[in-house]
């Protein structure tokens, strides 16, 4: 039988026939891999189909099946050419093969594969978000190699990209714009390449952080004096507000609520869970410490000359309980003694000054730093030397003397703190000089009238098998909030310590994986840092600029990037050309 009657195509049920009439016809070496060619075992095949009967690393018989096999980059289900996938079940230039049986497309600009004349490509073909309307990087950002969405380049570089929230020019903390490019609390960074300013809260203008701004330092209507969200509840059922940091039960509103109204942190501003991100119920794992924001407003003594002192402080002494009435009065304690005061007070007007702005005080705020104590869930703030306001209010504008050991006395602080009801939470205090706290807006402790350190607790256990607090008209499951309210009256000592035990909520905690050191896809890389630049991991966890990306970067000294790091063809793996 000569060459030319050796058939040349047979159908797969025939496998076995095939293989015989090959070695027959081959050229005389039955173990010949290559056997149209024939020569010898190592003769190339000399075929003209793209090695398809035999000849190339793609079993004949499997390519153009649809199934995407060992050696095969596509395989769209035919044996044609010039469709994306080729008689060899290659991918060809230009086009991209997406499933397997499926046909090929080509590739444009926004389909989210980088193609051969492209630099980036997010998906779209939207100027700003990195990647331009014809899939070029844009200044200040950096795009995946192989195409998704693009990060910032890097933080320090006075154009704002990606998730920053801010670029001053520099990496630095503490000055309002992060290392990592994100707003620091308290701070607003309107201009890109310009120093950030603090915000005003209290100024009626919602600016940077703030959440909110009703222009009072008022707590419990909505806004914080932080401006920050507050809790809206009502006889423990509450109305879901994303940002307030607190998850109600059976909410199914909000997947997350990290106590902010900012994107890119994990938690988004509509409080929806974020891609990239670890978060956690912190009520399951307890957090070290929880901070509670407190209103301090500073007086002066009635021993002062000056025309703002006020008579409540630094002048009558003595312990008085019964002050204040039994429930709080537009979140305020409410003066119970009659017309012409006490024997500590001098009357309902002063002492409605206490804890409301008037020109008698100055006030600040801040808050509170509660310690989990080992393991428990019991969370402490302990200060037996409590002087808050020493370099601050009246001691700071010259108009009051600092007094007994170099300390401003004369003030008040108001606290409070949210928790879902579970029927275990204890509440301790000791302090001086007054001290009332309330729970679901009812009087629970009075140390009232001005002493030295005196100690007050409740307990809020419920008894087996109840679900109601009768006491306090609060229902297990409900959300409720506790209240402290102190006053510190005469110059000899200050102390004070709160202690909150079982007073948990429901929050989420998130911790973005980008930044932990491995690379969990989609990531690229992940040193740990991340700073961005020439040949490093860049913020988002993907690939800076380097040698091998196809994109030659004059400005770090390539003269060539053919898009690998070989070092065997025309562009070494310095993406500088070869030379012999």
């Amino acid at each position: 039988m000569s060459d030319a009657q050796c058939p040349t195509s047979l159908s797969r049920f025939a496998v076995f026939s095939l293989l015989l009439v090959l070695t027959a016809c081959g050229g005389g070496n039955p173990t010949d891999p290559k056997p149209d060619g024939g020569g010898p075992g190592d003769t190339p095949d000399a075929s003209t189909d793209g090695g398809r009967d035999g000849g190339g690393p793609v079993d004949p018989l499997d390519c153009g099946n649809g199934i995407l096999q060992a050696g095969e980059t596509c395989d769209d289900g035919n044996l044609s050419n010039e469709d994306g996938c080729s008689s060899a079940c290659s991918v060809e230039s230009g086009w991209i093969c997406r499933t397997p049986g499926q046909p090929c497309v080509l590739n444009v600009c926004g389909d989210g594969v980088r193609g051969p004349k492209e630099t980036c490509d997010d998906f779209n073909t939207r100027s700003g978000d990195g990647c331009s309307a014809t899939c070029a990087v844009e200044a200040g950002w950096n795009c995946p190699s192989g195409g998704g969405n693009c990060q910032a380049a890097r933080c320090g570089d006075n154009i704002v990209a990606g998730d920053e929230e801010c670029e001053d020019g520099n990496a630095a903390a503490g000055d309002g714009c992060s290392a990592t490019c994100r707003l620091e609390a308290g701070f607003k960074c309107p201009v890109a390449g310009q120093a950030c300013s603090r915000t005003t809260c209290g100024d009626t203008k919602v600016e940077g952080t703030e959440q909110c701004d009703d222009g009072n330092n008022d707590m419990g209507d909505g806004c914080s004096p932080l401006c920050t969200r507050e809790p809206s509840c009502t006889n423990g059922t509450c109305t879901a507000i994303c940002g307030d940091n607190l998850i109600l039960p059976g909410n199914t509103t909000e997947e997350c609520d990290d106590g902010n109204l900012r994107d890119n942190d994990g938690c988004s501003s509509t409080c929806k869970l974020e891609p990239g991100f670890q978060c956690k119920q912190i009520e399951s794992d307890p957090p070290a410490f929880v901070e509670i924001p407190v209103v301090y407003r500073d007086f002066i003594g009635n021993d002062q000359t000056h025309a703002q002192k006020h008579a409540d402080f630094e002048n009558k002494n003595g312990s008085e309980k019964g002050l204040v009435k039994a429930d709080l009065v537009n979140n305020k304690p409410a003066y119970a003694k009659t017309t012409g005061g006490s024997t500590t007070t001098n009357g309902e007007a002063l002492f409605n000054q206490w804890y409301k702005d008037s020109s008698r005080s100055k006030t600040e705020v801040s808050t509170l730093r509660l310690t989990r104590q080992g393991t428990s869930s019991s969370y402490v703030f302990d200060n037996p030397d409590f002087f808050p306001l020493d370099n601050k209010g009246w001691v700071a504008t010259g108009e009051e003397p600092r007094r007994n050991n170099n300390h401003n006395f004369s003030f008040t602080s108001e606290a409070r703190y949210w928790f879902e009801y579970k029927g275990t939470e204890v509440l301790s205090f000791r302090g001086d000089d007054d001290v009332w706290v309330f729970i679901n807006k009812k009087l629970a402790v009075d140390l009232g009238g001005v002493h030295g350190a005196e100690n007050g607790s409740v307990d809020l256990t419920l008894p087996a098998g109840t679900t109601v607090n009768t006491k306090y008209s609060m229902n297990k499951g409900g959300i409720y909030e506790a209240v402290v309210f102190q006053a510190e009256r005469h110059t000899t000592a200050s102390s004070y310590k709160l202690t909150l035990a079982n007073f948990t909520t429901r929050r989420t905690e998130c911790t973005s994986s980008c930044g932990d050191g491995v690379v969990q896809p989609p990531e690229e890389c992940d040193s740990g840092t991340n700073p961005g630049g020439y040949g490093q991991c860049a913020p988002g966890c993907i690939f800076g600029p380097r040698c091998g990306d196809g994109i030659v970067q004059e400005a770090f000294g390539e003269s060539c990037d053919d898009g690998n790091d070989d070092n065997d063809d025309l562009c070494s793996n310095t993406c500088k050309p070869r030379i012999g």
